[in-house]
């Protein structure tokens, strides 16, 4: 199955997956059993979907071949180059391919002149305004090849307007840009560039990053904290005849295989094998070089040589134009394209399919219970009816004295549910008090006013160490202060009986305490470090820190905030519907016993009308089992060779 027939077998799958919430969710409204709890965390589910994307970046040091690697695999069928792709630098600024039904097809441009803020490229796509527009012409290749010339763009300014922006000059290896004879030096136009485009592929939630070399991706650091760490595959592009270089092997080693990123989906395309095809050779010694070369890349990468490819992307591109089989068969393509369909489409449906079971089993097993727990009152009530049959008077007063003093021992039982929702609230308030964002606001600003008087690099480095420290054990603790909640919570459950088989659902906080440690050691090895310190401006590294560093921060306590409140809400729920359903229940029940003891000629109708109801809900759980299990059917479909689970 190629890429983009696998591809588009995961997006069937979603798309069935999306149907299938969607039906169990009307199904539970129609019945009235949902709630604007359950309709959030299903309509969250189906959003999740609907938004859900396969990043896949490609990565590589300047004339590698990236963007003909990109035109090869997803662009072949316009028949020419999509992309620009010559000798030198094409990409000058990280670049998104992906699609977006809402806007026309376009080229967003992000003007270089923003570095001067300290604001992120995520949070300047909330303001479009600041953004170039250039349209796209989808019916003329040519018109699209010359819109998309644009993201190369490069403007001329003064060494210390080029410094500013991020990009060091001078002669020396560490520069990113040169000083030409007249003392100016070129640097991107753009700082990110964003391609609205109708391809099938990104139509169905593909989002294809193509990045600038090793020296650009230095300086643009939400694409080395957050854009490269949460891609799902990284397609990382070295040159045949050169294998690692020294600046292949810094952006590899900073950038991709550092200790502590993660290594599925992490690929390595050794390209332009077609300068190793020499005519006075054989075809065995061609391939006899290029597996040596493929060997010595793995070695020095320390990868198995099944994750190294060896391709010749231009020759692809040319071979999939002119239908050239043989051709195509020979730049090795299809193996890169093979292997990006077995292993990332799989990992990725893997990773839906973990986050949407736990949750759709939680919301199936609360409907469930709140439907046996109906049942279970109903089978109560019908067993004191029946057992009233061809009893006098006296009985049926005793059994409705007996229904009133259980509810009279349910609201004294109320009475402390609601004392322990108030200890509920108590402990969600200190939960907040560390994991909220203004215990993170006020580190921020204090930190940052340590940072701003420090007089010594030490002190400097100090104040970013206890930064991390403190965000950490603000962490530690809220796992602890969730932990104890758990607790009170599974206690809650017992105490009243309204478990009906069901648990409070955990919550871990350990992902974010793994973002803050990577987000600790990229600052420890590219900033917080003697060389750093001493070679750079206070007021820089300062900067560079807040802007760099700390807003990736920021934005892994405003997840764990989302997540933590979602978690509370979900906890508390169940008990509180099926409190309420107990007190429905035994009113219920009295009243039936009430009408009985003022005409105890009702007692068989009302004994056939709660059979009829029992007949019921016996059916609605009937058909709740099989709305769920078509949903966790489709869950549980496969997409390639490694499948999820067995078919229920």
């Amino acid at each position: 199955m190629s890429l983009a027939q696998q591809f588009a077998a995961y997006s069937e799958w979603r798309t069935q997956l999306s149907a299938g919430l969607g039906a169990f969710r009307k199904w539970i409204t129609d019945n009235e059993l949902s709630d604007a709890q359950i309709d959030l965390r299903i309509g969250h589910l189906l959003e999740k979907l609907r938004e859900d994307r396969l990043n896949v970046a490609f990565v590589a040091e300047f004339s590698r071949g990236k963007s003909e690697l990109i035109n090869a695999i997803f662009f072949a069928e316009y028949g020419s180059r999509m992309l620009p792709s010559t000798a030198g630098r094409t990409t000058m600024c990280p670049t998104e391919l992906m699609y977006d039904a809402d806007k026309l097809p376009c080229i967003e441009l992000l003007p270089i002149q923003t570095r001067e803020s300290s604001t992120s490229i995520s949070e300047y796509k909330r303001f479009p305004e600041e953004w170039k527009i250039v349209t796209l012409d989808i019916d003329s290749a040519e018109a699209m090849q010359e819109a998309l010339r644009s993201v190369s763009e490069v403007i001329r300014v003064a060494p210390e307007i080029a410094e500013q922006f991020g990009f060091s000059t001078g002669d020396k290896e560490a520069a990113v840009v040169r000083m030409a004879e007249d003392g100016l030096v070129e640097i991107p136009r753009w700082r990110h560039a964003r391609i609205n485009f109708p391809h099938p592929l990104l139509m169905q939630g593909l989002v294809i990053l193509d990045t600038p070399g090793l020296n650009a991706i230095g300086t643009e650091p939400e694409l080395t904290l957050s854009l490269l760490p949460n891609a799902h595959a990284v397609l990382f592009i070295l040159a045949a005849d050169t294998g690692v270089t020294q600046s292949d092997l810094a952006i590899w080693s900073e950038h991709i295989g550092a200790p502590g990123r993660r290594k599925k989906g992490r690929l390595v395309v050794l390209n332009k094998i077609d300068s190793m095809w020499d005519e006075l050779k054989s075809e065995d010694e061609i391939n006899a070089e290029i597996t040596k070369q493929t060997n010595s890349c793995a070695w020095t990468l320390d990868l198995p040589t099944s994750q190294i490819f060896p391709i010749s992307a231009q020759k692809a591109l040319i071979a999939k134009i002119n239908d050239d089989k043989k051709l195509l068969v020979r730049s090795r393509l299809p193996a890169l394209e093979l292997a990006l369909s077995q292993e990332l489409i799989p990992a990725k449906q893997e990773i839906v399919y973990e986050n949407t079971d736990a949750e759709f089993a939680d919301i199936y097993m609360r409907m469930r219970g709140l439907l046996e727990s109906r049942l279970a009152g109903l089978r109560e009530q019908l067993g004191e009816l029946t057992e009233l049959r061809g009893k006098n008077k006296g009985v049926v007063e005793y059994m409705m004295g007996k229904v009133r003093i259980e509810k009279e021992e349910f609201e004294s039982g109320l009475q402390r549910y609601y004392a322990v929702r108030s200890v509920f609230s108590q402990l969600t308030n200190k939960l907040f008090g560390h994991l909220g964002l203004d215990a993170l606001r006020s580190l921020t600003r204090s930190t940052r006013e340590t940072m701003t008087d420090a007089t010594f690099s030490k002190t400097l480095s100090a104040a970013m160490k206890n930064f991390f420290n403190i965000s950490r054990a603000n962490l530690v603790k809220s796992d602890g202060e969730v932990s104890e909640i758990l607790t009170m919570m599974e206690a809650i459950y017992k105490k009243f009986s309204v478990e009906h088989g069901l648990k409070p659902t955990g919550f871990s906080l350990i992902s974010y305490e793994k973002d803050i440690e990577r987000l600790e050691y990229w600052c420890d090895t590219h900033l917080n470090t003697m060389f750093q310190l001493i070679t750079h401006e206070k007021n820089k590294v300062t900067h560079k820190f807040f802007e760099e560093v700390a807003v990736q921060v920021r934005h892994a306590f405003e997840r764990a905030n989302r997540d933590a409140e979602s978690w509370l809400k979900a906890i508390m729920a169940p008990m509180e519907t099926q409190v309420r359903e107990h007190q429905i229940q035994l009113k219920r029940r009295l009243e039936s016993i009430k009408r009985i003891h003022q005409a105890t000629d009702t007692l068989e109708d009302r004994i056939n009308e709660l059979t009829h109801v029992e007949n019921n809900l016996v059916s609605q759980i009937r058909t709740l089992e099989s709305v769920g299990q078509d949903v966790h059917h489709v869950l549980r479909q496969s997409i390639g060779r490694r499948g999820l689970r067995n078919a229920a």
